[in-house]
């Protein structure tokens, strides 16, 4: 696939993400009508992964709604979050300022990342938790990352496992408790095309923009891509746990999440990579 037409699916991309602002900002999976609770999107193995973030600088890469940003200013960060979507970028600006947290957030590709933040350069990026699916080009993603990481910096990558991604976003209606493998496991296939007028949310119908495209990337795949960059892979997690309930038969566990009572299978990933 060319650079341009990846650009043109990106564009689409960046208008659904500004057309599911409004709805996730009403949503009862977001809970923004209520006190907001940035932790419960945090695994613990996360904050011990993370460590004292206190007087760190810290990125986090397409951060939409920016609730986990608001979380790392909370612990002690300088934190900085980046989107594309405009949309977004507001609204996140807006529940940061209610929240009374300091964060700074910037409107920009994430290809773009380098140019939009000028020198400034982080000692943690964060990412993930539905993020890597809409990048076309890995390696490109990686270098940007390498580039933005001081001399030791860390990556911190928390991301839904390429197994779950290959399940389906969720069940068809009136499917039962199956697990049906819907999308390929590896990338190389090309974009997958949504045309939904629903998000992963409770909320309300999308208007507009209802087409986005998403790419397979295998672990395989992300783990050559920042090796290729110059990052050395310090760790890699594996957990069967999700912060919201995929299935309807999962069950909560006492981190408050959600575990599938069987099959034991990876949900979500948690790899950690300095440069």
């Amino acid at each position: 696939m060319s650079t341009d037409e990846q650009a043109r699916l990106m564009r689409a991309n960046q208008a659904n993400w500004d057309a599911r602002t409004p709805v996730h900002l009403a949503s009862r999976f977001y809970g923004l009508a209520q006190d907001l609770d940035p932790e419960r999107w945090f695994a613990p193995f996360e904050w011990a992964d993370l460590g004292d973030l206190t007087g760190r600088d810290l990125l986090h890469l397409q951060c939409h709604l920016g609730t986990e940003t608001v979380a790392f200013a909370r612990r002690g960060a300088r934190a900085v979050g980046l989107d594309f979507s405009a949309a977004s970028v507001e609204a996140a600006r807006a529940i940061a300022g209610k929240a009374g947290a300091e964060v700074t957030y910037v409107e920009a590709n994430v290809y773009d990342a380098v140019s939009a933040l000028g020198p400034a350069r982080f000692d943690v990026v964060y990412t993930g938790k539905g993020a890597l699916c809409y990048l076309p080009d890995l390696p490109r993603w990686a270098g940007v990352v390498a580039e933005l990481l001081r001399p030791g910096g860390l990556l911190y990558i928390v991301e839904f496992h390429p197994l779950l991604n290959s399940l389906g976003p969720k069940p068809a209606p009136g499917e039962g408790p199956e697990l049906l493998l819907r999308h390929d496991y590896l990338g190389g296939g090309g974009p997958v095309h949504r045309d939904a007028t629903h998000t992963y949310t409770d909320g309300p119908a999308v208007e507009g923009a209802t087409d986005s495209y998403e790419w397979m990337h295998g672990i395989g795949e992300v783990v050559t891509a920042l090796t290729d960059a110059g990052l050395t892979v310090r760790q890699l997690r594996e957990s069967d746990e999700l912060p919201w309930q995929r299935w309807p038969h999962m069950v909560r566990t006492d981190s408050g999440w959600w575990r599938l009572p069987e099959p034991r299978i990876p949900l979500l990933y948690g790899l950690l990579a300095t440069r």
